[in-house]
């Protein structure tokens, strides 16, 4: 095959090209690494984050080591965290766990920061990124029990 019906190959190009995530455009596995690197020490060492680093092991190695894997997979690059956990989802891992509405927001700006901290480029796929972690960290958070409803219905006749 010569170079130009090479280049006009959708296979080949298929090949070639870096898919388009915030995996790969964010620097891939390196950078999420460092971002779960710098939010588990902002986690230890800032007393913003007290209630957030109560909930955890007092040993994160665990910690730091699954999160960059969780992270790379969410983000659209290797599945390796998913493959190896099937039946897990944000939702189950945290069910143990009383997630308040303060936790979340601690979590939510450990993240935030971390990314900030980290700074990959391009910086509004990083900065959604990390909005859109910190909504779904929202989301987990405990909510008040709803209040009934209240039937404006007339007494029964009798």
């Amino acid at each position: 095959m010569n170079a130009q019906a090479e280049a006009d190959s959708p296979v080949l190009n298929a090949r070639q090209e870096t898919p388009r995530t915030p995996y790969y455009m964010l620097g891939g596995m390196p950078v999420f690494e460092a971002i779960a690197q710098r939010f588990y020490d902002l986690m230890e060492s800032d007393p913003a984050y007290a209630e957030l680093r109560a909930m955890h092991a007092s040993d994160l190695t665990p910690m730091r080591q699954s999160l960059p894997q969780f992270l790379a997979g969410w983000a659209g690059g290797p599945r390796d965290w998913f493959e190896a956990h099937p039946d897990r989802c944000m939702m189950s891992i945290h069910k143990p766990f009383r997630i308040t509405r303060s936790s979340a927001e601690q979590w939510a700006g450990a993240m935030q920061r971390a990314i900030a901290d980290v700074a990959p480029e391009p910086a509004k796929v990083a900065s959604a990124m990390g909005e859109v972690l910190a909504d779904l960290c929202a989301a987990m958070a405990v909510r008040p029990a709803p209040e009934p409803l209240v039937e404006n219905a007339p007494a029964a006749q009798g």
